[in-house]
């Protein structure tokens, strides 16, 4: 591939796939074909997973905020068992994610069910990038409590805080969510500080997320049709977040505010990451 294509035509079909392009108006916009963009959307994924995984170390993450995100593959789960041609994994999937409040970085994600099986492999994979003792909020999913218990085993300060929402207004039920009238919020492991307890910037994280990642916005035929493609995706946007934009609040990738990152990374360095992962 990377002898078909020149490095700047590939840095136009990644720049167009982490800012909410789908992969047909991408190979359009870029002049080459679906199967062209899919390829280097695979390995682009595959060298973004690799990297992310071995630098998110010895994080110095002091307070984080998890969530998970709805999508689905191929059908929605209510249409999986009329599927004419079933795909593996198709129906609702949920990302998990986690957001550092001081630096913005996501450490530490996963794609996978909202059971309590993916709960906690995704909580023990984040226990192991940090470095200190850290403060975590999260919804009130009875998951997280196990989760935390098999991933920090008590060395974690734990929070919970749950929204409490007011009646849905009918002309806007279908679209809208009712107006969040007020949170309350509690202490589940350790000695959390309540007044610090937020799921603001993870709630951010799922909008940006949503935005940039095309097969997760809602009310379109945009929804992946294969799972493995959601996985790449979302790895691809997350390295993008991570490494190369500068983000608003801090003015600098969460990467290099965290250590993670020396300096910013450009489009033309990720092409280089993609092809030395190709050519392992």
């Amino acid at each position: 591939m990377k002898n078909r294509l020149s490095t700047e035509d590939r840095v136009r079909i990644l720049r167009c796939l982490c800012e909410g392009c789908s992969l047909r108006s991408t190979s359009r916009m870029v002049g080459v074909s679906i199967n062209t963009v899919t390829k280097l959307l695979v390995g682009a994924g595959k060298a973004c997973a690799k990297c992310q995984y071995d630098s998110m170390r010895n994080l110095p993450c002091k307070s984080l905020q998890l969530d998970e995100i709805w999508a689905f593959v191929a059908a929605k789960e209510k249409n999986v068992a009329t599927m004419a041609k079933p795909v593996t994994g198709a129906g609702s999937i949920w990302t998990w994610i986690a957001i550092c409040a001081q630096t913005k970085l996501v450490p530490s994600w996963l794609v996978g069910l909202r059971d309590l099986t993916d709960a906690s492999a995704f909580v023990c994979d984040l226990a192991g990038r940090l470095a200190n003792r850290v403060q975590i909020t999260t919804d009130g999913l009875k998951a997280y409590v196990q989760a935390m218990e098999d991933g920090f085993g008590g060395e974690v300060d734990h929070a919970v805080l749950v929204k409490v929402y007011g009646d849905e207004a009918r002309d806007e039920a279908r679209y809208s969510p009712p107006e969040c009238v007020g949170c309350q919020k509690h202490a589940s492991t350790g000695e959390p500080i309540l007044s610090a307890a937020s799921t603001s910037y993870i709630e951010r994280q799922n909008l940006t997320l949503r935005m940039r990642s095309r097969r997760l916005t809602r009310l379109t035929n945009a929804f992946s049709k294969k799972l493995e493609n959601l996985e790449h995706s979302i790895v691809l946007h997350f390295f993008a977040y991570n490494f190369i934009t500068r983000h608003g609040a801090i003015r600098m990738p969460p990467a290099l505010k965290a250590g993670v990152a020396k300096g910013v990374w450009a489009y033309e360095q990720l092409v280089e990451l993609v092809d030395r992962g190709a050519a392992v």
